[in-house]
């Protein structure tokens, strides 16, 4: 076939939490053609702490790019028809490493990792009334373990190599989209060490307004900002492959944080468009346009995307779940409840019709958006003589919904308007019970995507309208312009209005019950008060927790 009659390509590393996968797309439709993919290791040293191995990425990702270009070539295509590449990453995790040999000078610190809780007393000394809100007009979030900041404040604290290398001039800092494009495009030998509005939003670094590092955040969280990427727009041409690689030449013109980019492959791109990713966690965007609406109710403000250099940046609510896919994990390996999460958790559950009133909220590392507690522990409420495995299982997905509401609850407070639809993707979404549940306990539709990787889907969009590669243009009012991918399944409300709201005010009172259990003593930084560990495990939750032991064993 002449090269002037091939259909241009597009090709998407997508470096989540778990994997690593590069996607090719053929235009102008956006058909997934080939894809391959790799487990990432994930390294937890203690209790609470996650990290990954950056040249386990780095390798991971290169191993994805061989394989699939590999298979591409052998169904006829060529590498060349390849005209750009666009990166789709887990936010927030940290990477530091020497610029001038390309070695990490530490593990990645990933997103879930909570080790610098007890390090936000030292930052919060110093701001007015200690809060953890007093950044939020800056950055748009709060003081949390969950955002870049405190990860790298931890890292030049207490790692000796990196505390050096900063003193030499020679760190590093950045996420995995930064990591991976330095690496890609040439590393010490003049790589470009760049990264976009999207994952800048969720370092606690960035200025929301300006789209700059902020001085005030570099320096409350001790950060050289010469340690930092340039910031850009999430579609340009960063930089061209140079990695001894197939994919040598072609450019890389697309970044986007996943879920930003899970937004615009849902074809969010209205004020007032939502999608909920769920996976390990739920991560729900809601579209506020050019509006950089700040919360007043829990909600995080990020950078949706930012589509050209000469482009406004788009906004968006975000609500992240800590605990939504985890939940079942903890069910199947720490419980023996279920064998197989995706089989055996809509099976199981489906098997009664209600959770017997049971409630469980699965805050095992704390609860993200809208409360910001980290002192909030995991429980499982309402238990009766009657309560068997089932319940207990349904009551963990019904958390996942719960939690949803909880933030979609808050957007509508912040912004005034109710929303009339949700989107739906990620893993967990396959689960069809879940996704009636959500319907059922949050009032509204739920249209699950049949897209396979909307970020990836997101990204390769982005990188096919950069300016420079010119081959797709954005259009916010047709919904079908990417043709194959068009099709939803939808999910209506099945409950009357008096018994959601009636379910919904219960789960409200279980999540009170989880808030101040991680007790800790705080800094001296803070106070010179001294709190000591509960002495003793209550009763109630001894109780609790014997009973789950006794249906386990009449069950096996």
């Amino acid at each position: 076939m002449a090269s002037s009659q091939r259909s241009k390509l597009i090709g998407v590393i997508h470096e989540a939490t778990n994997s690593a996968r590069f996607v090719i797309y053929k235009l102008p439709l956006f058909e997934e053609l080939f894809s391959h993919q790799v487990r990432i290791t994930q390294i937890v040293p203690r209790d609470g702490w996650s990290e990954q191995d950056p040249t386990e990425l780095l390798a991971a990702v290169r191993l994805c790019i061989v394989e699939a270009c590999y298979t591409m070539e052998r169904a006829g295509y060529v590498v060349k028809d390849i005209a750009a590449i666009g990166i789709t990453n887990q936010r927030e995790t940290t990477v530091v490493w020497d610029k001038n040999t390309g070695e990490p000078l530490y593990n990645a610190i990933v997103w879930n990792d909570i080790r610098t809780a007890e390090m936000m007393d030292s930052v919060l000394a110093h701001q007015p009334d200690h809060s953890p809100s007093n950044f939020r007009m800056i950055s748009g979030l709060p003081v949390s373990p969950y955002f870049s900041a405190l990860k790298l404040k931890w890292l030049k604290e207490k790692v000796v190599a990196v505390r050096k290398a900063c003193r030499e001039k020679r760190c590093y800092a950045g996420t995995i989209d930064t990591w991976l494009l330095w690496n890609l495009t040439g590393g010490p030998q003049g790589g470009a060490f760049k990264t976009d509005v999207t994952n800048a939003s969720r370092t606690l670094l960035m200025n929301i307004e300006t789209l700059h590092w902020d001085p005030q955040l570099t320096k409350s969280f001790s950060v050289h900002p010469d340690m930092l990427p340039e910031i850009r727009s999430s579609s340009e041409i960063y930089g061209y492959i140079k990695d001894n690689c197939v994919l040598d030449g072609i450019p890389i013109s697309a970044i986007l944080g996943n879920q930003q980019a899970s937004l615009v492959g849902q074809r969010c791109l209205k004020e007032g468009q939502a999608k909920n990713t769920y996976r390990k966690g739920c991560f729900l965007l809601y579209n506020t346009g050019t509006r950089c609406v700040q919360s007043s109710h829990g909600l995080v403000t990020t950078v949706a995307y930012k589509m050209g250099k000469n482009e406004p940046a788009v906004y968006a609510l975000e609500g992240s779940v800590a605990v939504a896919g985890v939940a079942m994990n903890w069910l199947r390996d720490n419980l023996e409840m279920i064998k197989d999460i995706p089989v055996d958790s809509e099976k199981i559950a489906g098997s009664v019709s209600s959770t017997g009133d049971v409630y469980f909220v699965p805050a095992f590392t704390g609860l993200y958006a809208p409360y910001w507690r980290k002192d909030a522990r995991g429980i499982i409420c309402g238990l009766t003589s009657f309560t068997t495995k089932p319940h207990i299982v349904r009551a963990a997905l019904e958390a996942v919904c719960y939690q949803t509401r909880d933030i979609i609850e808050a957007m509508k407070k912040d912004c005034g308007i109710n929303l009339n639809k949700l989107h739906a993707d990620g893993i967990m979404s396959n689960n069809g019970l879940l996704m009636q549940l959500q319907a059922d306990l949050s009032g509204i539709p739920v249209l699950k995507t049949e897209v396979h990787d909307p970020a990836a889907l997101g990204t390769a969009m982005a990188a096919a309208q950069a300016e420079g590669v010119d081959l797709f243009k954005f259009d916010a009012d047709n919904r079908g312009y990417v043709g194959i991918h068009a099709h939803h399944e939808t999910f209506l409300p099945t409950t009357t209005e008096e018994e959601r709201n009636a379910r919904y005010t219960k789960w409200k009172m279980a999540v009170q019950r989880s808030l101040g259990w991680a007790v800790t003593k705080k800094s001296d930084a803070m106070t010179d008060e001294r709190y000591s560990l509960l002495a003793s495990i209550p009763a109630g939750l001894f109780l609790a927790a014997t009973f789950i032991m006794l249906v386990l064993s009449e069950r096996r």
